[in-house]
């Protein structure tokens, strides 16, 4: 395992290198981190008997101003993360992942905010014959998030610094396959940092565009969203799923907009579902002939990031025939304008801390 990662240091050093030919700035940081799995679930619990441990590795590219949105956002940095982590227990395996990421920064830089989005995979999730007590992870492959909140001091010596901070992970298939009953890992980290080039210092540019002269008329988008999910009941079987989203959004700065409207959701579980437990199980009352199709009211907020945005929505169920879920949902997702106004997305739909589906999206913005 640490020849892996030998190799993946010295394949970022060498094209972190290479990169200096332009008169962008780039960093590399490695952290090594100790912390403690939640047990948010009692389905977990008898599995976190250790305290895991694990690494960061990240290649970063400075930004300075040179395009509007990064002296916006205070000049943030962005790049790509490896993650390893040892869980210390056999049934669990461990986890490896790859994060694309962006730093921000406050405190006159000297507090970074890490936000990373990317795909996990485990080395021993769930199998009926083999691994039954793994309820964690259902599958090999996951969506995983992270965050990361470090106090950094940038070249002190010859281009190397120090950091350290807080850090939370979360590992979740979005029920693509169950069991999913998914791991937060929280704790501290420590690490370096080493800054290339360091001795040519960049100009940062001013913000030349102010929100108070920025203004847009109202928006009308038109969303369609799709992927596969399984039932709680494991073994049930994995089922696509099809929403269809309506909405409005209001810009009120060049970062932030505000979005209602109203999603329709199309699920082949929940049609298989409703059928399955009207035969199988007649003492809980629930008729074939119920209606798996749902309708559903929401409220939202959009976050601009030059092409990339993040949005996040609150909604309520005004139809919802089976009942199988709470009357409020949420759906958090990061969206990518390809095209003019044309976007694609992935994205993952909640209720509260349990996930029902994850998405990929493609939509308009006229």
């Amino acid at each position: 395992m640490w020849n892996r990662i030998n190799l993946l240091i010295f394949s970022l050093f060498s094209c972190f290198c290479f990169a200096q030919e332009n008169e962008s700035q780039y960093t590399v940081d490695v952290n090594y981190y100790y912390g403690s799995i939640l047990p948010h679930s009692e389905k977990i619990q008898h599995l976190i008997t250790e305290h895991p441990e694990g690494i960061f590795i990240s290649g970063n590219r400075k930004t300075f101003g040179d395009e509007e949105w990064e002296s916006r956002f205070n000049y943030p940095d962005y790049g790509l993360t490896f993650h390893y982590q040892n869980n210390k227990n056999e049934v669990l395996g461990d986890m490896y992942g790859l994060f694309a990421h962006y730093n921000f920064y406050f405190l006159k830089r000297n507090l970074q905010l890490r936000i990373g989005q990317g795909i996990a995979y485990n080395t021993n999730p769930y199998d009926k014959e083999e691994n039954y007590r793994n309820h964690a992870y259902g599958s090999h492959f996951m969506p995983a998030t992270f965050f990361m909140a470090n106090f950094q001091k940038e070249n002190i010596w010859e281009g190397l610094g120090i950091r350290t901070g807080l850090f939370l992970i979360h590992h979740s298939n979005g029920t693509i396959k169950t069991p999913n009953t998914s791991a937060n890992t929280v704790g501290a980290n420590i690490g370096i940092h080493y800054t290339f080039d360091h001795k040519y210092e960049r100009t940062y540019h001013p913000r030349t565009h102010q929100d108070s002269t920025f203004t847009e008329p109202i928006r009308y988008n038109l969303a369609f969203r799709t992927g596969v999910h399984e039932s709680n009941i494991i073994g049930s079987g994995q089922y696509p799923f099809y929403v269809i989203s309506a909405y409005v959004d209001k810009r009120i700065s060049r970062s932030s907009a505000f979005q209602a409207g109203f999603d329709v959701f199309l699920s082949m579980m929940l049609k298989n579902e409703i059928e399955m437990m009207a035969i199988s199980f007649p003492e809980n009352g629930i008729d074939a002939d119920t209606d798996y199709k749902r309708l559903g009211l929401f409220v939202g907020y959009e976050l601009f990031l030059n092409r990339l945005s993040f949005e996040a929505q609150l909604g309520a169920y005004i139809y919802d025939d089976y009942k199988s879920h709470t009357a409020l949902y949420q759906h958090l997702g990061l969206k990518y304008y390809f095209y003019k106004n044309f976007f694609v997305g992935m994205g993952l739909k909640t209720h509260f801390s349990k996930a029902e589906a994850m998405d990929f999206s493609v939509g308009v913005r006229l």
